[in-house]
């Protein structure tokens, strides 16, 4: 494993650092960054489910579950990636709480399973699965009402296009990043 590391900022493995393994197209969400979204987050971490859809390092589901989300989901194509999330899993002793799979994150949509309250849409910067990753995410029953969406994209690129349902509550640029967080607004909700 190559000497990439990532620090969790808070919660119960705060200051942990962990290893990832240098894979083309890795780039852990920066320690900024992550504290600017889970500051947002606050008050909704705890007690969810979350699903990071291209968990990569696990920077954003680990650092969820630190802050004490109940299940986190982390979803990664790459075996070696993958086999390296899951020794970091072990290394915390989250193994309860966190579960990696190793699949395409379009296959893993297409399938069924109980709808997140949180999740985190990350891709590698040149891929262009953003837009149908989130189309899957609403056709599939993925998402609860109210659900909470973070997107990362890269700032020169071009704006993806997402479900109508998500509307933009929160938005930052670091760099070459541009990040936003939605919130899915639904009529259940406004009942």
């Amino acid at each position: 494993m190559a000497a990439n590391r990532l620090r969790i900022i808070a919660g119960q493995w705060r200051g942990r650092r962990l290893s990832f393994p240098d894979s083309g197209g890795l780039r852990p969400t920066a320690e900024r960054v992550r504290e600017t979204l889970f500051n947002w987050l606050r008050s909704a971490v705890a007690g969810s489910r979350c699903l990071d859809l291209f968990a990569g390092s696990g920077a954003l589901g680990l650092e969820a579950a630190s802050r004490g989300a109940t299940e986190v989901v982390c979803v990664e194509r790459s075996g070696r990636t993958a086999a390296a999330l899951r020794e970091n899993v072990a290394l915390l002793g989250a193994g309860e709480r966190v579960r990696v799979i190793r699949a395409d994150a379009r296959r893993f949509l297409e399938g069924a399973g109980a709808p997140f309250d949180i999740v985190f849409l990350d891709p590698p910067f040149n891929s262009a699965i953003i837009g149908a990753a989130s189309a899957a995410l609403e056709r599939n029953g993925w998402l609860v009402p109210g659900a909470w969406i973070y997107v990362e994209s890269d700032r020169h690129g071009t704006a993806p296009a997402l479900p109508p349902e998500w509307i933009c509550r929160r938005h930052g640029v670091a760099g070459g990043v541009d990040y936003r967080l939605y919130r899915r607004e639904t009529k259940e909700l406004e009942r």
